[in-house]
């Protein structure tokens, strides 16, 4: 890995780093064959994701599926080298006509605007997985879940691991947990080989925890603390991760937690995020004994660690906010002990 600067100064420099693939990612993907398809590849991981596994497997077949509500990412994809196909998954026939792939990344799935919409929430991230699962039954499949799946968990443990019981709360948390019982019993009647990717919470500079946090120390608006606890990790890291895990693809169904590690006290990042800044936050609120935390030993025990740290990160964020630098504008709701997205 090259050097860290203390800044990424534009969104191309922004997104080398994001899809740089890792040793980890290099060594699983070429231990694949075939065609390689991600499915939902116009969402906030998507692009950087596609663009990292064919950076890692330059040449072979790369294939993005989307809606693409950004109309500038397809011709940048395929500036790329990779092929973008346009459309809706939930339609049946769109679907089927998708090409027969090898190896699938499924990153689609709905979160924002789920509360309100649960019967869209429920198509999308219960019902959909299922068909995707049956379409694609003889290829080796990495499926992007959540953290929320496990619930809240005590702040003074090492977090919810892939073992443990799962208490999800709202309409959000339990369609995902819908997801992941459709993906484990297609692979296992299936013989498909599959990994679930429990994530929380991946960070860039135009999108994640600390963007939230960032904004707020600037702009000098009152911090809640309740959620006192949180897991970060910078999104090329978890991208490698995600990427990496194609190799790790069974029946039963695996799963796997994509975290930044150890948990990080909220009050502390604020604090350093206004000390970077020279702002004095506004705090308010008490932290719970409790909150949305992953250990991700396993994955960091077959993939390695993370390689951009926390401090890199702050100080990231906070400079791009300085400059100007452009967000994605969506927030990502982490401070929510309700479920309700």
């Amino acid at each position: 890995m090259p050097s860290i600067p203390d800044t990424l100064g534009n969104v191309d420099v922004l997104e080398d780093w994001l899809s740089r693939p890792s040793a980890s990612a290099m060594t699983a993907l070429e231990g694949t064959s075939g065609d390689i398809l991600v499915l939902g590849a116009g969402g906030k991981m998507g692009p950087t994701l596609t663009r990292m596994v064919k950076r890692a497997v330059p040449d072979r077949r790369v294939i993005a599926v989307s809606r693409f509500t950004d109309s500038h990412l397809p011709g940048q994809l395929e500036s790329q080298g990779i092929e973008v196909i346009k459309g809706d998954l939930l339609d049946e026939d769109f679907l089927q006509s998708l090409p027969d792939c090898s190896n699938v990344y499924y990153l689609a799935g709905m979160k924002f605007g789920a509360t309100g919409n649960e019967p869209l929430t429920w198509a999308m991230n219960t019902w959909l997985p299922g068909k995707v699962c049956q379409r694609f039954s003889e290829s080796q499949i990495v499926a992007l879940s959540t953290g929320n799946v496990y619930g809240l968990t005590n702040t003074q443990g090492l977090g919810s691991q892939e073992a443990d019981d799962l208490n999800p709360v709202g309409e959000y948390a339990n369609s995902c947990l819908g997801r992941e019982r459709l993906f484990q019993y297609l692979s296992r009647v299936q013989q498909t080989p599959v990994i679930l990717i429990r994530l929380n919470y991946a960070n860039e500079l135009r999108y994640g925890v600390l963007i939230d946090l960032a904004r707020k120390v600037l702009s000098q608006e009152p911090i809640n603390l309740a959620m006192g606890w949180v897991n970060l990790i910078w999104q090329g890291d978890a991208n490698a991760m995600i990427a990496a895990a194609i190799s790790k693809a069974a029946s039963p169904a695996v799963i796997m937690n994509v975290a930044g590690a150890p948990h990080l006290r909220v009050r502390s990042l604020v604090e350093q995020l206004g000390e970077i800044a020279g702002v004095d936050p506004v705090l308010q609120g008490k932290a719970g004994p409790d909150a949305l935390l992953s250990d991700a030993s396993l994955s960091r025990l077959w993939f390695g660690e993370p390689e951009v740290p926390i401090n890199v990160m702050l100080q990231w964020v906070v400079r791009w906010l300085e400059q100007g630098g452009s967000t994605l504008g969506k927030p990502t709701k982490f401070e929510n002990r309700s479920g309700n997205f």
